[in-house]
């Protein structure tokens, strides 16, 4: 199963302390599963993307979005672990534009999901999310990261 991590927005240079842990994180999951990191101009660019690529198997959307679904690191590996069972091949993780998602595109979407009440800037929840898909990586593996606490 391949995990992409997206985002609306111009791509951060590779000094940016926020993406040199979201790179950080993302090689580290290397280990256990295929991943990958992309940058669109627009939504109608990632959705486009989206199209062109979907034949290549089952594909997960995911978008991050205040209104979505609140998960505990045990709660969202187990999420995960059921998508990779299911036979997905890839999992996309999309963090929106500054306005956020429209409805139409949330509609499009598998899971809504929220890393916080609290209002994050995107280079600094990309960093979060990748850090947590490590993390549910290292859960459903068994790797001792995890501690539970």
């Amino acid at each position: 199963m391949r995990l992409t991590l997206a985002h609306i927005g111009n791509r951060l240079a590779a000094s940016d302390p926020f993406e040199k842990l979201t790179q950080m994180w993302l090689e580290r999951m290397g280990n256990f599963a295929e991943t990958e990191s992309a940058a669109y101009r627009s939504v109608e660019a990632f959705f486009e993307s989206l199209a062109r690529t979907k034949k290549g198997g089952t594909q997960v959307l995911v978008l991050l979005d205040s209104r979505g679904k609140q998960m505990s690191s045990e709660e969202f590996a187990a999420w995960l672990g059921t998508r990779r069972d299911s036979g997905a091949a890839q999992v996309i993780f999309a963090i929106g534009p500054a306005s956020g998602w429209d409805d139409a595109a949330r509609k499009q979407a598998a899971l809504l999901l929220s890393l916080s009440k609290m209002t994050l800037a995107h280079a600094l929840a990309r960093a979060v999310l990748a850090e947590q898909i490590y993390r549910a990586t290292t859960i459903l593996t068994g790797h001792p990261y995890h501690t539970g606490h």
